[in-house]
């Protein structure tokens, strides 16, 4: 199970850190992704991180602007999001496989069946 938190308005050009708490399983063996999903639109993986090395993976619409880092004791994930802007705004959602970050950010969106109750981003003026 996984809690999504940090969300919330924020001009553009702001910054936003998310956090992702898991419960009920150790991530260590598991690659862990943020996911998003615009109003409308569909959901798309925006940053993985493999809990084990700490390997990355970034989309190129967040790339240079996003950071993802992990805590293992804390079996925790977060999003670092900065120079937000209004496309960026969309419910955000935290899941994790046992697969490479690229694979996980690339396909999870459409493998993936069961999802948190995310956390709202909205980034407006």
């Amino acid at each position: 199970q996984f809690v999504e938190s940090g969300g919330g308005l924020v001009q553009p050009g702001g910054s936003l850190r998310l956090s992702c708490a898991a419960s009920g399983f150790n991530l260590d063996n598991y690659s862990i992704g943020w996911f998003r999903q615009p109003p409308g639109k569909e959901r798309e993986g925006v940053s993985c991180i493999n809990m084990y090395d700490g390997s990355t993976y970034y989309s190129e619409a967040v790339k240079g602007r996003v950071t993802i880092s992990k805590d293992n004791a804390k079996n925790a994930v977060y999003l670092q999001m900065n120079s937000l802007q209004p496309e960026d705004t969309a419910d955000y959602y935290c899941t994790a496989a046992q697969t490479l970050p690229i694979s996980l950010c690339m396909f999870g969106a459409q493998t993936i069946r069961s999802w948190g109750q995310g956390t709202q981003v909205t980034v407006s003026s």
